[in-house]
């Protein structure tokens, strides 16, 4: 069952006041209505991906409808209204596979449709529901065993989802922790059908930790602090799970992800491996928070629960890997673009310098943050393949080497000592 014991108290919690998003809203709905919903971020890109070809048609109309930034929301949460209605035709109908189908797209779309609520108002905690809904109503129909998870911790409980392999029949079997960024969440960690995780064997813990989604919506605020105490948290959990082989976990988070994962595994040398993409490392992080999008600040305020700008501002030096990277013993992947416009590729390196354990660093020239649309990741290493193939990899006590690899505009890799 769900802890809602915090849900009144982070209800309570008013909307931050950024100073850029109120005075230039103006430029950010300009800017949406030059370029669409994807302005910041491919967010109907990864959205989309764990969801098959059928949902391509929603994108597509969610894109043409979004002009502002108010219309967000409401598009995403008319997909959902389809979505959901005809699951459940399909089911009264008796049609199971397409009404699982649709109930993964609305629980997406819904979940998609909290993204612009900076606060848990009605409509967030209307959507919320909505999205746990149409899961949960997906769990009982999926092509492999999915259980509802809620993880210990500080008084409260994390909430997850355990995906099992379609083919498993006994026995304890490695599994992967996959950590959101700070504008996704864990019910597109596991893609409907064929999933990278899954096909490789490999179990799967869709976490939204602290701060994240439904853990913000249960009032547990984002920390450096909880991050470091929720590594802990997650592999006792773990440990008491036949299922699972406690000796053989893996975590993988992107974007704002690869920090709280740097952050979990240096305080939690349980953990086997580590890989984090498109990183979100720079101490501080002025870059993603005063020269980006002011959704972002505006975001992880809420995320923080911090209303106040300047105190705020203060928090976010707390951000940061300079005493906790150095812990790190297991292997660590970290990917990033070489044109990355949220955290400076320079503070992966710094980063880097500290660690003493085995670790690889994979740049794709001139992509962005978000690692795709340019010729060096669409001819280069294959980026959910090389993650997954990669943890498969150490998981298996395979060796590796501490590299830097370059993906140039051909696809070439160049390899350096590290």
């Amino acid at each position: 069952m769900a802890d809602t014991s915090r849900t009144d108290a982070a209800a309570k919690h008013k909307a931050p006041q950024v100073r850029r998003f109120i005075e230039q809203r103006w430029l950010l709905d300009n800017v949406i209505a030059a370029n669409g919903i994807d302005w910041d971020q491919p967010r109907t890109m990864y959205l989309s991906a764990p969801l098959g070809l059928e949902a391509q048609s929603d994108f597509a109309a969610i894109r043409l409808r979004v002009k502002k930034f108010a219309d967000c929301s409401p598009a995403f949460q008319a997909q959902g209204r389809r979505r959901e209605g005809r699951a459940k035709e399909a089911l009264e109908a008796g049609n199971t596979v397409t009404a699982r189908e649709n109930y993964l797209m609305a629980a997406v779309h819904w979940g998609a449709a909290q993204w612009p609520f900076d606060e848990n108002n009605d409509e967030n905690l209307f959507c919320n529901a909505r999205k746990r809904e149409c899961y949960s109503a997906y769990v009982k129909l999926a092509a492999h065993k999915i259980e509802e998870v809620w993880i210990p911790f500080k008084g409260a409980s994390l909430p997850a989802w355990l995906h099992l392999p379609p083919d498993y029949k006994g026995g304890k079997i490695p599994l992967v922790v996959t950590i959101p960024g700070m504008d996704s969440f864990k019910e597109i960690s596991v893609a409907m059908y064929g999933d990278r995780w899954l096909s490789r064997g490999i179990a799967v813990l869709a976490v939204d930790g602290p701060g994240q989604y439904e853990s913000a919506v249960l009032g547990i605020p984002v920390s450096t602090e909880n991050w470091a105490a929720a590594g802990g948290a997650i592999m006792d959990w773990v440990s008491k799970r036949g299922e699972i082989d406690a000796a053989r976990v893996a975590v993988s988070g992107n974007s704002f992800g690869s920090y709280f994962c740097t952050v979990m595994v240096a305080n939690e040398p349980r953990f086997k491996a580590c890989v984090v993409s498109s990183p979100n490392l720079e101490p501080g992080c002025h870059t993603i928070f005063e020269e980006a999008s002011p959704t972002f600040k505006q975001r992880f305020m809420y995320m923080a629960q911090i209303t106040d700008e300047a105190e705020f501002d203060t928090f976010r030096q707390t951000l940061s890997y300079k005493d906790h990277a150095g812990k790190i013993r297991m292997p660590y992947l970290v990917i990033g673009g070489e044109s990355d416009e949220l955290c400076p590729l320079r503070h992966v390196d710094d980063m880097l310098s500290v660690m003493k354990g085995p670790r690889q660093f994979i740049v794709y020239q001139d992509s962005r943050h978000a690692i795709g649309g340019v010729p060096a990741a669409t001819l280069g290493p294959y980026l959910p393949s090389l993650i997954s193939d990669w943890v498969a990899a150490r998981l298996a006590d395979k060796p590796f080497t501490s590299e830097k690899w370059f993906v140039d505009a051909t696809g070439k890799v160049a390899k350096t000592p590290l």
